[in-house]
């Protein structure tokens, strides 16, 4: 008798280990969530500058600045600090510096971040002008599009931006600015300042 007392018990145990294992092997599994971490990159470059060039190979801008970082998923570029020149389509110069830069990986969008402070340079038939303003971004032709008055690098935030110029300031929220077409627009609050001419004449 207690022979087969300890056989039943022995089964017992043997059937509750073999189920204790089929749980086990059969129970579904909570999926591991996948690491996300910051984008990463390709390379990084101290103390650097890059030349840009257009569709048609022409100077369209450039980027200098203490630290670039390469997005390694889409090629774009991430810079701290830039100070970058920019050609519009009647070859006046802008210089400017932001707080920091986004440039897409065929260098047709470069987004300004931060406080932007842009200066066009003077030139024969041209005054010089100063734009501040903050998020400003900037577009250029794409490769095989043509270049054309009505297809230039363009401008535009949704700030506020003050434009000065020789004998006037104007101030206002948003801009658009297309500058193959020469024209620059301030979208809402606008408010001019006409500036006596001996104060022109000195800036």
């Amino acid at each position: 008798m207690e022979r087969r007392l300890i056989l039943a018990i022995a089964t017992l145990a043997v059937l509750a280990l073999g189920t204790q294992i089929l749980v086990w092997v059969f129970a579904p599994r909570e999926a591991v969530p996948a690491f996300v971490g910051p984008p990463r990159s390709d390379y990084s470059l101290t103390g650097f500058s890059i030349d840009a060039l257009d569709a048609q190979g022409q100077h369209s801008f450039s980027v200098a600045g203490p630290r670039l970082v390469r997005r390694a998923e889409d090629g774009s570029i991430f810079v701290d600090a830039p100070k970058y020149t920019i050609i519009d389509n009647g070859a006046h110069v802008w210089n400017g510096t932001s707080d920091s830069a986004w440039v897409n990986k065929n260098g047709t969008l470069m987004k300004l971040e931060g406080k932007v402070d842009m200066h066009r340079q003077p030139g024969p038939g041209t005054s010089p002008a100063q734009l501040l303003t903050s998020d400003l971004t900037v577009t250029s032709p794409g490769k095989g599009q043509a270049l054309s008055s009505a297809q230039g690098k363009t401008m535009q935030t949704a700030a506020p931006a003050t434009i000065t110029e020789p004998g006037r300031v104007v101030r206002g929220t948003g801009l658009q600015a297309d500058l193959g077409l020469k024209t620059l627009q301030l979208l809402s609050d606008v408010h001019w300042t006409l500036l006596p001419s001996d104060h022109a004449q000195h800036d």
